[in-house]
């Protein structure tokens, strides 16, 4: 074919990489090459006469029709990117040089696939935020909210969860959760009909479409096979499958193979980030609680104390403050052994933890001595009462294997502001009321 003959420009055009479109003022394409089909997933026969701003990602509409304004103004566009949504239901990043034909009354435009260089960008800052978090978050929820931050910019991610899979019993914990995620619950790891369960029995990813059940109880179809509005993917350590990344989608696009591979990469990552928590999770853990009954240690106590005065000063609350030491206690070690008086530690441990609220503190100040904080009490006689409760849980028999046992308890009480206003005068005042009630009793 020769330069002059007909229709040789409109075969070189369709024979470019890159995607030539013509657009009128309104935005409708008059004219589309071939490759359009590659890129969008649309022949030309379907995409002229319609408007192009459709076919542009939701997020990314108002945007473009700002940078075509500013093209109609005989402004160039050498380097705009933006996003469309494929016939598929699949996000591409286009990058666009534009410029206006006044004379014409159209915008010439060609249009280039930049999509694996975008992803490969948001993968590295993925890596580089996700390597951040383990520094950022002090907790799990708040590295899940950084994750879902994340993983939002890579993918769909209208509700997101970070699911746990506790080894022992099989339940599921979720320290994340956002948005309104189908078919989730804690007991859902050992019901192998769920996609959560799916992925932490089989350790695969899966790709599953939930939701808008038909009249008849039954999902349909997707559009497109190995789609769906739901993903998730296992979190992998060295132990094993430990948890579940999900998210799911609202809109009308559909997870597919690349969402997929994108998710499995950032998990990876997610996992090891998450393990790292969980040890530093452990270790002010160990640092803050007595390791033979898991109650708040003296160190933790007085830090609650403290945080308790504080509210109750600027609330007008009242603190209460038990100070209890079980009587004559080293006769249980030696008639029935150290073992077993670890085991009536830990047994007035949960005694105690059951005679108070979740806002109060039960504490092992160490050996056979426990204080007990009550935070916003309703004054002197409300900490009388739950002397009294506690004088009655922990002198019940204790079932040995040598025997059963009674203990007697001492107990000292001071209230705030009644008997002091700070933790050392409170705290002296409590101790001397366990060794006044000590003396009188023995």
């Amino acid at each position: 074919m020769t330069m002059d003959r007909p229709g040789f420009l409109d075969h070189v055009l369709d024979l470019l990489v890159d995607t030539v479109c013509v657009v009128d003022a309104e935005g409708r394409y008059v004219y589309v090459s071939a490759s359009c089909e590659r890129l969008l997933g649309y022949t030309p026969e379907e995409l002229v006469g319609r408007n192009m701003i459709e076919l542009v990602h939701p997020d990314d509409r108002e945007r473009t029709l700002a940078a075509a304004a500013d093209i109609m103004r005989d402004h160039p566009q050498t380097h705009f990117e933006n996003r469309y949504v494929r016939k598929d239901g699949r996000v591409v990043d286009i990058m666009w040089s534009a410029r206006w034909s006044g004379r014409d009354g159209l915008r010439l435009a060609v249009a280039r696939d930049v999509t694996p260089i975008k992803r490969a960008a948001r993968r590295q800052s993925a890596l580089y935020r996700l390597s951040e978090a383990a520094h950022e978050a002090d907790d799990l929820p708040a590295l899940g909210r950084i994750i879902h931050g994340i993983i939002a910019e890579l993918l769909p991610a209208d509700a997101f969860l970070v699911a746990l899979d506790d080894a022992v019993d099989g339940t599921l914990s979720f320290p994340y959760e956002a948005g309104a995620m189908a078919e989730v619950s804690p007991a859902m790891a050992s019901d192998g009909a769920t996609p959560i369960a799916r992925v932490l029995r089989a350790g695969e990813p899966v790709i599953a479409l939930v939701g808008d059940e038909a009249s008849d109880g039954h999902r349909p179809a997707p559009s497109t096979p190995g789609t769906g509005n739901w993903l998730g993917v296992p979190l992998v350590s060295h132990a094993g499958v430990v948890g579940a990344l999900a998210v799911q989608t609202d809109g009308e696009e559909r997870y597919g193979p690349e969402h997929l591979e994108l998710l499995q990469f950032v998990s990876t990552q997610v996992a090891t980030v998450i393990e790292r928590k969980q040890a530093e999770a452990r270790l002010r853990h160990m640092a803050l609680h007595d390791p033979l009954t898991d109650l708040p240690n003296r160190a933790l106590f007085h830090d609650r104390f403290e945080v308790a005065l504080q509210r109750a000063r600027r609330d007008g609350e009242h603190v209460g403050l038990l100070y209890l030491d079980l009587d004559d206690f080293k006769k249980v070690n030696d008639n029935f052994g150290h073992e077993a008086g670890d085991a009536v530690l830990r047994e007035v441990a949960r005694r105690l933890t059951g005679c108070v609220r979740k806002s109060d503190t039960v504490a092992r100040m160490g050996g056979d001595e426990f204080t007990v904080l009550l935070t916003n009490a309703a004054g002197p006689d409300a900490v009388f009462l739950v002397m009294e409760k506690v004088r009655a849980a922990v002198c019940a028999p204790y079932d040995l294997d040598g025997g059963r046992l009674t203990l007697s308890v001492s107990m000292g009480s001071a209230a705030y502001p009644h008997d002091g206003q700070d933790q050392d005068t409170l705290l002296r005042q409590a101790d001397a009321s366990m060794y006044t009630s000590k003396a009188r009793e023995g």
